[in-house]
């Protein structure tokens, strides 16, 4: 009886500390940052673009838990180019500016990918990390193009 009253005492010590182990999703979320990381990319918490006046669909897709997957670009040369971003829209990929023409990796990326932007310093996608390492090789496969031709 001793020792069974030594097992609960040790256990309900111990019962707060099991709040530190980190849950599947969490380990699964490391797995695919570090993966992200050891292989050329970024990763970083970004609000998705939007347009000013933008419809609920847009505000909602636009929500939390929204990461930014993106590749590095060197310094660009012409400091006065604008922030471009598409978004997929009815099986297809749509500018925000409708006269942005569309880069051809995006009809590779996977269909978990909310949107993508081109800035002076990166090319990137706005998702919220589901589908696994598959998925990040997947993305990162397309900006490592989209970065070879973002810096021709």
């Amino acid at each position: 009886m001793t020792y069974l009253l030594i097992i609960l005492v040790i256990a309900i010590a111990l019962a707060p500390l099991s709040h530190f182990v980190p849950s599947k999703r969490q380990r699964e979320l490391a797995r695919m940052r570090e993966y992200a990381a050891v292989h050329g990319l970024f990763v970083e918490f970004r609000n998705v673009p939007t347009r000013e006046r933008c419809r609920q669909a847009d505000r909602d897709r636009a929500g939390r838990d929204t990461i930014y997957y993106g590749k590095r670009l060197p310094p660009a040369k012409n400091k006065g180019e604008k922030n471009r971003a598409w978004w997929p829209e009815n099986g297809s990929w749509r500018g925000l500016e409708l006269r942005d023409s569309v880069p051809s990796v995006l009809a590779c990326m996977p269909p978990e990918v909310l949107a993508a932007s081109l800035d002076g310093s990166s090319c990137g996608i706005y998702w919220r990390e589901s589908g696994g390492v598959e998925k990040v090789e997947q993305i990162r496969q397309q900006l490592e193009v989209w970065a070879s031709e973002a810096r021709g």
